[in-house]
This record gives C-alpha cells, structure tokens and sequence, in this order.
C-alpha cells in the first residue's frame, strides 16, 4: 500500500520513497551523492516504524548500480530505482545507461543539482553545487541522449507523479531508462503527502485478423521461410511464444550474433545457429520477430524474400540508422501477436514441411557433429581450449537452471555454440560498452537467488569493470556469482581490427602492437614507466572480419 499520511518531517525524501514503493520498486540502486539525505531519512524513519519500502543497496560505483539495475531488470521485467550524484555522478553511470537502454531494461535513474545555490530560503544546499557540481541546462539535458525519456521534477507536488510517469514510460515498448533530475531543494521542501499512484498493468496489443490473415498465407505458401530474432525473448512470455510459432510451422530460428538474450533453445533442431547468411539468396519469406538490425551492411537486401516484421515498436527511436526491408508488418505485444498465427497454422503441405524440417534436422545435425568434434579436439590440445571452457561449463551447470552472463567478444560464438542454453532467461550478453558485466551478473544473482549465476568474460572487458567495488557489493549483500575470464592475453578485437583495414601496413611488417598489447611489448610504444611483459609472438593471427552482426567492441 501507498503511504499517504504526512508524517512529522515529511519531505521530499518521504514524497520519492513512497512513489518508488508505489511503482513497485523492489529495491534502489544508489551510488551515493550528498543529495540523497531526504530519502536516506525517510528510509530510516520507515524502517524505525516498520513501514515497508523498497529496498535499498549502498553500491561505492556507479556503473555498479546502473549495471545491478539492468540485471535486476533483466529477470524481473519491472522498473527499478536508480540514484546517481549530480551530473558527475550521472555521467559516470552514463555508459551502463545506455548499456540498459539497448537491453530494453525498464529502470528510473535520477540524480540531482540545485537551483538556488544558497541564496533561497530554507536550507543551504552546500557551496559544492555553485562551485563544482552543476551544469548549464541541468543534467536532465544531458541524459536526453542515452536514456528513453529525461525531464526534471521542478516541484515537490508534482515529484510523485513525476516518478509515476518515468516508471510508465520505462515499462513500455520499447522499454529502458529513464530519468529524472530531482533538484536537492525540492526534496528538502515541505511534502503534503498526496498519494502517488500505484502503476496498472499495460494493456495488451496486437494486430487485428485482418492483418494476421495474410501474414499467416505467406506461411502457408512459403517454401523456405526463416524466423530471426535478437529480442524474442526479453519479452515476458516470448521465448515460449517463439517457440509455439516455430514448431506449428516448422520454421527454423537464427539468432544473430547481435542477438540480447535466448530466444530460442539452442538444442532444438529448427534452432538454425546465428548466420543469416544463407539465407539471404535461399529464403523465400523472413519472419523479423522482435528483430532491429537483421542485416549487414544494412544495404544487404535478401534477394527473393518477402520480409514481415513482428514487432510491437519495429522501428527502435534510440537507432540512429535502422533497415528492415520491410513488405509488411504485425505490430503489437510480440506474444499475443505470435499467438494468432500459431493458431492459423492449418492446412499445411505436408509434404513441404516435411521436406523443410528434414533439411533443417541434417543442418542441426551436422552442426552438432561438427561442435562435439571441436570438443574432442579442444580436449586433446595443450593447454586450455575455449571450446572445452566452454563445454565444461555445460557440463557443470546441466540440471541446474543456471543462467549465463556473457561479456566475451572474441570468444561470444564458442560460448553459445559450445554452452547451449535451452531455456527461458539462462542467458544474456552484456549491452553497450564494456565493463558492466560484473554487476550486471550481479543483479541477475539478486533476481534470482535460487538460480547459479556465472559470469563469461574476456580478460580485457574483465579489467574494464570497476572489480573492486563490485566484489565488495556481492560480499555486502551476498550475491555471490561464478566469474569465468578467457584470457586471450591480447586485446584481440583491436589487433583484427587494424590488420584488415592495414594488412600490409606498419604494424604488419614490424610486429608493433599499438593499441592491442600491453605496454612493455615487443613493438609497442615505449613508456619508460612499466617494465615489459613476458614476450609475445610478434606474428598477429591471420586478419579477419569481426562477425557481420557481431559485437564491435575490444
């Protein structure tokens, strides 16, 4: 329940916390700043007179607590409180923001400034905000790049609806942060303790029959028809409605390498591996379920297929640059709107669909083949194989309806080729720059207290992350996670990267390794402060193209 009775000393502070507990907040995520004090008191008087309220995590770094936040969100599909400090603060977590934003993790982050800097009435907020802290245009305006929706509650009275509002716009498609700039003077004001609104649930949308009816032909008459998706199942309900839509028309999946989380299970013999690309000339319908960039370069048109997308917002705000291809599209909440044409799924060419599953079984089976003799030979070579990390892990978590957290890039493909994840929510990969996989794992741990929780990471986005202080939060507030590094011992990105674009360039010819070894290498640049490292090979592997849809980070 909300709580509406203006207590002695109500503020602010008490105006925030009950409209957190009002959206259904379970829990805020804070990297402290000085202007939190009011909520800081009010959680403490509730706590002194038993007045339940969110949750609340002390966390010593911001990309902690964004990241904790978008792994809580992960799971529970439900916006979490977020506070920062001021505008450092704000852009400090900018980049787990944004992490959050492309994951399509609802969450209300806010943080704070001043408007009066000393010279109003009431209290003094501190010279710190006229002298260090503040920013031309508020930090609302900065946050207007990397958050789905940024505005400043200008008023105490209007601070709880203000928060209820953030929480709607954040809970809907296309779901993500968003952010609110609570100025410290309005949460020291006098608070009258009208009620903040508890959130309804969304409505429920999806396209009307007359537009499923000839979507669900196209099926009928397609030959080669192909499901691809990237974000099928964030959605609640989604990996179970894929799944329902693809066995009632026996039409394999591919999940790209840009793909956010399982959609689909990996064991499954209509699951078609992550390569759209044969498929661009071969396919004769492509299904874009939940799908924002399915080719590339974007220019990459399939050359006979009809495209429908299935989407509820298929054309993403926050993409600066976005092509689809699209003849038709069925918009709405992806379950309901996969439901329709699973049930129109009649009057089948046997035959036909017969001879796609069979073709789509051999190439499921020879993928399988050919992973488990990967594994054969990873167990054989010296030394220890990715393949077989990653295959050992398989092993270790079977039965355990454990969830995966990767932040690999070169090693992304081993790890779901080799894990084989096949159910709801058992994995997702890290969004946006690296360094946030660490407490993103972690608030998948706190979601899911009874699930292990392993972390998979490359050794370079390994020292990206802030360890400190998130091993100190899972120790503070037991969380523990398994965290497994594959340590190429090489930014290995950068170093493919460079080679393809100068494969007979400086650094081919001598070696040099700027930009993607450890200073102190043979052929780096010289810095007299570091000793050098154990020496490496100066021959680079052989140059190639990251993955067509693949991450692009070192």
């Amino acid at each position: 329940m909300t709580d509406t009775v203006n207590m002695p000393g109500a503020d602010g502070g008490d105006a925030f916390v009950s409209a957190c507990t009002a959206v259904g907040a379970d829990y805020i995520f804070c990297s402290s700043g000085s202007e939190w004090a009011p909520v800081w008191e009010s959680l403490a008087r509730r706590h002194r007179d038993g007045i339940p309220g969110p949750h609340y995590l002390d966390l010593t770094h911001e990309t902690v607590a964004v990241g904790m936040a978008t792994g809580y969100g992960l799971v529970e599909r439900r916006p979490q409180a977020v506070l920062l400090h001021a505008a450092p603060g704000l852009l400090q977590g900018s980049m787990a923001i944004h992490g959050a934003l492309l994951a399509g993790v609802p969450m209300v982050v806010a943080s704070s400034e001043s408007t009066t800097y000393g010279d109003g009435p009431g209290q003094d907020p501190g010279g710190q905000w006229y002298r260090n802290l503040s920013v031309v245009g508020g930090p609302h305006h900065i946050a207007q790049t990397f958050t789905k929706w940024s505005n400043e509650a200008a008023s105490v009275h209007t601070l709880p609806t203000m928060i209820t509002r953030a929480a709607e716009l954040a809970r809907r498609a296309p779901a993500g942060p968003a952010y609110l700039n609570i100025p410290l003077e309005v949460l020291l004001e006098e608070w009258d303790g009208r009620e903040a609104k508890e959130l309804a649930p969304p409505g429920s949308t999806h396209s009307s029959p007359e537009e499923v009816d000839p979507v669900a032909q196209l099926i009928r008459e397609a030959a080669n028809p192909v499901i691809v998706t990237e974000t099928a199942g964030r959605e609640a309900g989604g990996f179970e409605a894929l799944l329902a839509f693809a066995e009632a028309w026996n039409i394999p999946v591919v999940e790209p390498d840009s793909a956010v989380c399982g959609n689909f299970p990996r064991t499954h013999p209509l699951h078609a591996g992550s390569d759209i690309g044969p498929w661009m000339d071969e396919a004769d319908l492509i299904l874009l379920v939940n799908c924002r960039a399915p080719f590339y370069p974007p220019s990459r048109r399939p050359s006979k297929a009809t495209v429908v997308v299935i989407d509820e917002v298929p054309q993403r705000p926050h993409i600066v640059y976005q092509v689809l291809f699209a003849d038709r599209y069925l918009e709405g909440n992806v379950v309901n709107t996969l439901r329709q044409p699973t049930r129109r799924a009649t009057d089948l060419d046997a035959a036909a669909v017969m001879s796609r599953r069979t073709a789509q079984e051999d190439r499921h089976a020879a993928e399988r083949a050919a992973a488990a003799l990967a594994e054969t030979e990873a167990a054989a070579a010296e030394g220890i194989d990715p393949v077989l990390v990653a295959a050992t892990l398989r092993t270790l978590l079977a039965g355990r309806d454990a969830i995966v957290v990767d932040e690999t890039i070169t090693h992304s493909r081993a790890v779901k080729r080799h894990l084989l994840t096949d159910r709801r929510d058992s994995y997702f990969y890290v969004q946006g720059g690296l360094g946030q996989g660490v407490a993103v794992a972690l608030g998948v741990k706190l979601a899911a207290a009874d699930r292990p929780v392993v972390l998979t990471i490359g050794d370079g986005a390994f020292t990206y992350n802030p360890v400190i202080q998130s091993y100190d939060a899972a120790r503070s507030y037991d969380v523990p996670v398994l965290i497994v590094v594959f340590n190429n011992r090489v930014h290995q990105s950068m170093n493919l990267n460079h080679r393809r674009f100068y494969p007979e360039g400086a650094a081919a010819g001598t070696g040099s390794g700027w930009g993607r070894t450890c200073t102190g290498c043979p052929g780096s640049p010289p810095s007299p402060s570091r000793s050098a490292c154990t020496p490496r090979p100066s021959t680079p592997p052989t140059p190639s193209a990251p993955p067509s849809n693949g991450p692009s980070r070192p």
